[in-house]
């Protein structure tokens, strides 16, 4: 059975090799702005799927397409990948605000094609994220990295940041991007 991961995510390449050592990464092409009206769990939930069905449609034969999607997000507010540095910093002084926590949302889609039999599985996982107290220099020197540039809220734990995350509340995985544990219950029987 052919798995495909469409996304070009290192992270979620990385996170799929520890449950499959073979499979294919595809990456969509399809439009990823947020859709007016729909819950962080819908918006992850319709991205994944997206980026899912785009790869689907271009492949054929029985396989498995993978597509994932992580948002950021605190009272109410959605937040993607910064666009600039200053973006970033902005990000960053929101998470801080308050209680100095926020949610990660990650969406998984999963579509299984098996000797003619269609399967749509669509999913989320959400974590909850506490950090510590950052200071501007401390901000600054994080952006500087140039790793907050490619990911939602402008932060990864999985690198430098780590030292500024106080605990989380949820899967690890889901938090870098990629409910893992989730993924291995759904396709677990297709690739035993």
């Amino acid at each position: 059975m052919k798995i495909i991961l469409a996304s070009g995510s290192p992270r979620r390449k990385e996170l799929l090799k520890l449950i499959v050592p073979e499979f294919e990464i595809m990456v969509s092409g399809v439009n990823e702005e947020l859709k007016d009206g729909l819950t962080p769990q819908e918006q992850v939930e319709r991205l994944a799927h997206i980026k899912a069905q785009d790869i689907y449609e271009k492949t054929k034969g029985n396989r498995i397409i993978i597509g994932s999607d992580t948002i950021v997000t605190k009272n109410g507010k959605i937040y993607g990948k910064p666009k600039s540095k200053e973006h970033a910093k902005q990000m960053i002084k929101e998470l801080l605000e308050g209680d100095r926590t926020h949610s990660i949302f990650t969406g998984l889609s999963v579509i299984i094609d098996k000797d003619g039999n269609h399967q749509e599985i669509k999913t989320y996982d959400e974590v909850k994220v506490f950090l510590k107290q950052m200071t501007d220099k401390e901000i600054d020197r994080w952006i500087e990295t140039g790793n907050a540039m490619d990911k939602a809220g402008a932060y990864g734990m999985q690198n430098e940041f780590c030292v500024f995350v106080e605990k989380i509340e949820g899967n690890y995985t889901t938090a870098i991007g990629f409910p893992t544990h989730k993924l291995y219950d759904i396709i677990k029987d297709y690739i035993y």
